[in-house]
């Protein structure tokens, strides 16, 4: 008797795409283990070699000053609250040049909604970044803060965007997507607007040719029929432009915010390798997925790489959203190599765009010591068949 997730397979296999009772299914009572099968069978067809990538970065933040009251998060305040904060620009490259000293190619900059800032001050950010730090690559600014941009300077969203990529920008991350659904982004950050206040940001910046990252934090108010509307959105936007690197999903931390009264803990790892693999399962036009250390734990991550992930995110040197909501996870790129060799697969050190940098190769065995020590790191875009034959080791050579 053919099971409903033997026809999932059966369609993966031809190269079908999954519809939305195939993703139902998927989210909701298809065994996991065997989502996690079809998921990694799905990652290695698109990515054959056994390389997981990750990025040298961090994630600081301008202000916390927001007039948008989010239920879910904890890190805004009101403007005049005696702990609101609007960093000045060269505070800010303070922060580029701290993770641009411990070797991060991405500064992942964010902040609140804050009207009292001017388009004129993002711009410099940009352009500074840009001037100061070259091999620094400025990922700054959510949808909802360059829709901000445009209500307080009065442009539209394709000229804000336009002025901040003529100021050097040239990717945006994915962050204020939380869950694409119009009953969910009424419930829970009804300022904000609906799914299309995100997707319209998105599509113009990928008009523009800059690349972006979808995101989707769940475990809130959400049901499976509202993250599917956020993967069809997603996954429509993907056909249309093509200017999505990646998908990163992770759970809603509730401390410290408003809907901590009705959600009181996090979704643990069983829904979180579910996402993962029904995501890499249904949105087939996504190059990446990154499996989230930061929000689900190191243990969580690693078992992701078996779920359908090919990318582990990055360092985050800085980070305050979450610890805002009392949740802190710290990593070195030491131990990010260790936590991916210790899976089974090669780390790789990668760009804001997915190019490949360095390769951290296993330490030769005394045979292997003379032919090895030597390989340039040039070669690091050669496709890694010959890591399949190496012994595969805890302790990376280098960081």
């Amino acid at each position: 008797m053919t099971t409903a997730l033997d026809a999932i397979g059966e369609k993966l296999r031809a190269g079908q795409r999954l519809d939305r009772a195939d993703g139902l299914h998927l989210l909701t009572d298809a065994p996991l283990l065997e989502v996690g099968a079809l998921a990694q069978a799905a990652r290695f067809r698109r990515l054959p070699d056994r390389t997981v990538t990750f990025v040298i970065d961090s994630n600081p933040n301008y202000t916390n000053v927001c007039v948008t009251d989010c239920q879910f998060c904890a890190f805004y305040r009101k403007p005049g609250d005696r702990d609101a904060y609007t960093l000045t620009v060269d505070e800010v490259l303070a922060k580029v040049e701290f993770a641009a000293a411990r070797g991060a190619t991405t500064v992942l900059l964010q902040g609140g909604h804050n009207p009292a800032i001017p388009l004129d001050y993002y711009l410099a950010l940009v352009r500074e970044t840009r001037r100061r730090f070259p091999h620094i690559t400025p990922h700054f600014f959510t949808a909802s803060e360059i829709r901000t941009m445009a209500e307080v300077s009065g442009l539209s969203i394709h000229d804000v965007i336009a002025r901040l990529r003529e100021a050097g920008q040239s990717t945006l991350p994915g962050g204020g997507a939380e869950i694409l659904s119009d009953r969910v982004r009424k419930r829970i950050e009804p300022k904000k607007g609906g799914p299309d206040a995100w997707l319209e940001v998105h599509r113009e910046a990928h008009r523009q040719g800059l690349k972006s990252t979808a995101t989707m934090m769940y475990g809130h108010v959400e049901t499976p029929e509202d993250v599917l509307d956020h993967l069809d959105a997603i996954r429509g936007l993907q056909d249309e432009c093509l200017g999505f690197t990646a998908f990163v999903p992770w759970s809603f931390k509730p401390g410290n915010t408003l809907l901590a009264k009705w959600i009181t803990h996090s979704r643990g790892p069983n829904a979180y390798l579910r996402m993962i693999a029904a995501s890499r399962l249904y949105l087939d036009n996504f190059p990446h997925v990154q499996a989230s250390w930061f929000s689900e734990g190191k243990q969580a991550g690693q078992i992701a790489l078996h779920f359908g992930a090919d990318d582990w995110g990055g360092t985050l040197f800085e980070e305050n959203v979450h610890r805002a909501a009392d949740y802190v996870n710290t990593i070195t790129v030491e131990e990010i190599t260790t936590l991916i060799r210790e899976v089974g697969f090669t780390p790789v050190q990668r760009t804001t765009t997915y190019e490949l940098q360095r390769s951290y190769w296993a330490p030769p065995t005394v045979s292997d010591r003379r032919r090895s020590r030597s390989r340039p790191a040039s070669r690091l875009t050669t496709p890694c068949r010959r890591e399949r034959r190496r012994r595969i080791s805890a302790r990376p050579r280098g960081s």
